[in-house]
């Protein structure tokens, strides 16, 4: 479970187990290079304290994960923290919660570029424009457009695009 600063007791507890010269028994780190990114991912974990087992049922560690490093060519810091249950190296510990950002990064595109929060769907509705629009997003990256922006500009108002994208295949290269 992701630990955020609206959930300030708890976010405080966890961060102060991280602070000063604790010993951490757990630690991994990873660089992630590309996309005008170089970060260094590094998570710590540790047992979690009696006060927020009790607290938070199920809960064995909480765990923070510290970025450094640049992104298009500006400092970048983020510090997140975590409870978990689940007991795997910290190299899999790390990689779960990388993976889970990536899915955030898919849900950021679906709020920021599609407005989806915004929408007030019940029902069939919600399930139905959920699904035209995850179709939407993934015909426009079979199509190749790296950004999703760019991908809706060019067939917003060309129904020839769009039906010629609707109709590629799969294993068709992109324009």
């Amino acid at each position: 479970m992701t630990v955020k600063g609206n959930q300030k007791t708890l976010h405080r507890q966890i961060r102060c187990q991280f602070q000063g010269k604790r010993h951490i028994p757990v630690e991994a780190s990873v660089l992630e290079e590309g996309h005008g990114r170089a970060i260094t991912w590094t998570l710590r974990a540790k047992q979690a304290p009696e006060h927020i087992r009790q607290a938070w049922s199920g809960t064995s560690w909480i765990v923070e994960v510290n970025g450094t490093g640049t992104r298009d060519g500006k400092p970048f810091q983020a510090i997140h923290l975590f409870l978990t249950s689940l007991r795997t190296t910290p190299e899999a510990l790390l990689q779960l919660v990388r993976d889970r950002r990536s899915i955030g990064g898919w849900h950021w595109i679906r709020d920021t570029q599609l407005h989806e929060d915004a929408h007030r769907y019940r029902g069939n509705g919600a399930w139905a424009m959920a699904t035209l629009r995850t179709a939407a997003l993934n015909l426009l990256r079979l199509a190749g457009f790296q950004s999703i922006r760019a991908g809706m500009q060019a067939v917003t108002h060309d129904i020839t695009a769009l039906l010629a994208m609707a109709r590629r295949q799969p294993n068709q290269e992109p324009n």
